[in-house]
């Protein structure tokens, strides 16, 4: 078997790791309830994963029969970082300037264009050399991770929840503190648009949201050229649909300038923290003027990949003032 791709699941059995071959077919993985534990033995027996899980193959699983989950978690969610970087694609200033139209009017250029064409210029460094920096920003710990199927919420004082297609990369610090890529996942990086729109310097608090992951560990190397669909469904029927593009291909950065400039940050190699990289995206339904609201469903998929990444939204009750109490 060809294992190009990991899951993780739930049955009558309790938790368990699956492998897929390139037709999407999965076999159970024995010795092992997690991918984090795969990968900690993995490092531990300098094999990789898909090596490691060959060694482990039982017999056929039925991905309809059992509850898929999120490709990657931690017993402490604490342990996980999610974060992302941002105007990494070719297009993806297009959208952000149409976002923040009312400052681009007032400026010849605009911090996100000067941001974006520094990328173009610098973001593909050679070989073993450093390129320019990448807008980056923090989403939360790994309690806002969401699974497909289960709803995006939005908080009561958030402007909107809007789509964001895009591709993660899934990292386990080691012991030694160097970050070893597992592989990669498509989600739904979930943001606040009407907030950033207001004011880009609240790119930052609109990016404080949940997000999606679909339940597929992609192992490997990414497509240089990766291809997929992004639809927003309401009441059952396509309200947007647009093709999303991701890979270096379609990048004004590297994969590798991204993670430099993500794990230089020494806080960023503490041994068995886990972290959820968002890549970045050209392609947000926001951009063409929709507006979400409950009960819409967010829709993801793409070429390599055998399972979407499927959300309802929803929204909760303002909390209203939070006070800080004296002790």
């Amino acid at each position: 078997m060809m294992i190009v791709s990991l899951v993780q699941f739930e049955d009558a059995r309790g938790r368990g790791v699956a492998a897929l071959d390139a037709a999407g077919a999965a076999r159970r993985i024995a010795g092992f309830a997690s991918t984090l534990a795969l990968a900690e033995a993995a490092i531990a027996r300098q094999c990789g994963l898909a090596e490691l899980a060959a060694q482990q193959l039982q017999g056929a699983l039925d991905l309809s029969a059992v509850r898929l989950c999120l490709p990657l978690d931690h017993p402490d969610p604490a342990r996980i970082l999610v974060s992302g970087t941002g105007l990494t694609h070719l297009g993806s200033a297009e959208g952000r300037a149409r976002m923040h139209a009312a400052a681009q009017a007032q400026a010849a250029q605009t911090d996100s264009m000067r941001m974006f064409l520094k990328g173009i210029d610098g973001g593909k460094p050679a070989p073993g050399a450093i390129g320019v920096q990448p807008e980056w920003f923090y989403k939360g710990d790994g309690s806002i991770l969401v699974a497909s199927g289960e709803p995006l919420v939005m908080p009561g004082f958030a402007g909107d929840g809007g789509d964001e297609a895009e591709i993660a990369g899934l990292y386990l610090v080691d012991a030694e503190g160097v970050p070893r890529r597992l592989g990669f996942a498509l989600g739904n990086e979930f943001s606040d648009h009407l907030v950033e729109r207001e004011n880009y310097l609240w790119l930052a608090p609109s990016k404080l949201r949940q997000a999606a992951l679909a339940p597929e560990l992609r192992l490997g190397a990414l497509p240089a050229d990766l291809r997929g669909i992004s639809r927003i469904r309401r009441d059952g029927a396509v309200l947007w649909e647009r093709p999303f593009l991701s890979g270096e291909a379609n990048m004004c950065h590297s994969l590798a300038n991204l993670e430099h400039h993500h794990f230089k940050n020494a806080a960023f190699r503490r041994p068995g923290s886990l972290h959820i990289h968002f890549f970045g995206t050209a392609t947000l339904s926001f951009s063409d003027d929709i507006r979400t609201r409950p009960g819409d469903v967010f829709e993801i998929c793409a070429d390599g990949f055998h399972l979407p990444v499927t959300n309802p939204l929803a929204r909760v009750d303002d909390a209203a003032l939070v006070q800080a109490v004296p002790l």
